[in-house]
């Protein structure tokens, strides 16, 4: 499986691509090192992202997870740049409890891409599964404007 690690803000990250999608992101330096056009173009749009210069990802994605989790992903990915959402609101969109939102963010294969950053607790932050916890939580809302 092809994989491109770059440095970020948030420290080292890698993508990974099977058959053409971005399969997943994880925090940390991958094993296998790849440049693929696909994976090249995402590296390209984090760069921009993180330099804040792009506001969306127009990249194929195929997370693998439940069905269920496929659904709240795809449900996330319409959130917009700059804008939240409550786990319960998701819910109310993509079906199941603020609590199983909850799982499939924590289950997330391909966060900052399918921005699970964006889903709030009604009166909290929530969780986010990214290796600084909280800390790069903050930091993703803060560079798309986001005051909580």
């Amino acid at each position: 499986m092809p994989q491109l690690s770059f440095h970020s803000p948030l420290g080292p990250l890698t993508l990974s691509e099977d058959e053409g999608a971005i399969v997943a992101l994880d925090w940390g330096w991958g094993r296998d090192q790849e440049k693929t056009p696909l994976l090249t173009r995402a590296h390209t749009m984090l760069e921009r992202y993180f330099d804040g210069e792009a506001e969306s990802f127009d990249l194929p994605l195929a997370p693998w997870g439940t069905a269920y989790r496929k659904a709240v992903w795809a449900a996330l990915r319409d959130v917009p740049y700059g804008q939240t959402i409550s786990y319960a609101d998701l819910a109310a969109k993509a079906g199941g409890s603020a609590r199983s939102i909850g799982g499939a963010m924590a289950h997330n294969p391909i966060p900052i891409l399918i921005p699970c950053h964006r889903v709030l607790g009604k009166t909290h932050l929530g969780g986010y599964s990214g290796e600084g916890g909280l800390d790069d939580k903050r930091y993703l809302l803060g560079l798309e404007g986001v005051t909580f």
